[in-house]
């Protein structure tokens, strides 16, 4: 009897022994659950999206304006954006050229002259401008050469795969602006109203007003 009865406190003591662990496995587990099925019903982080910036599209080019006294040409550099294209490109520089000098010099374009449209055919550019081109422009031989030729030179110096220039205004070819520049024909880039050491060097230098290669 009395070694039936030790035998019942050794269990009961054993059993005390292990009812720590036993709860802290449990708690353990049921943490493991808890933690398991959190992670599992969280929603996944969104991917931070790519963008593809691309690259800038601007361009230096060179704007042709006329000196102060009003007898030259000068070369303004000028940032212009939009150059994806080279029609896109040949409007922003026209665009500029219309909105005249950063510095002292003075415009070649009446300021109230709009861009109507530009077509290119093949080394030939057709350039359509409002009437104001020519309802605005100052008048005088000088004044109407440097308009025409540095109108000329700014786009073929800076697309050098144009060689001739058209004027139109309101869609249609002009004889001329305030009549001291033929214009019934296609233009030719003439540097040499270009103020001496700023004209490109090259075979466009040599060419004479209206002239041909």
């Amino acid at each position: 009897m009395a070694k039936k009865n030790h035998q019942v406190q050794k269990k009961k003591l054993l059993g005390r022994q292990l009812t720590p662990w036993l709860i802290l496995v449990a708690v353990l587990f049921v943490a493991g659950l808890v933690i398991a099925t959190w992670q599992t019903g969280k929603d996944p982080e969104e991917a931070i999206p790519v963008v593809d910036v691309p690259p800038s599209a601007d361009r230096e080019v060179l704007l042709y304006f006329s000196s102060a006294d009003g007898q030259t040409l000068l070369a303004e550099p000028r940032q212009i954006a939009g150059c994806e294209l080279d029609e896109d490109c040949m409007t922003s520089t026209l665009q500029a050229l219309i909105a005249g000098p950063a510095g002292d010099m003075v415009p070649i374009l009446p300021p109230r002259t709009t861009l109507r449209g530009l077509t290119v055919d093949g080394s030939l550019v057709q350039v359509d401008f409002s009437r104001e081109l020519i309802d605005a422009h100052p008048g005088g031989t000088q004044s109407e050469l440097l308009t025409v030729y540095g109108l000329a030179d700014t786009l073929t110096v800076n697309f050098p795969h144009l060689r001739q220039v058209q004027i139109l205004v309101e869609g249609a070819p002009v004889t001329t602006l305030k009549g001291h520049v033929d214009l019934r024909r296609p233009v030719y880039p003439d540097f040499s109203f270009v103020e001496e050491g700023t004209a490109p060097i090259g075979s466009m230098n040599r060419l004479p007003a209206g002239g041909t290669e």
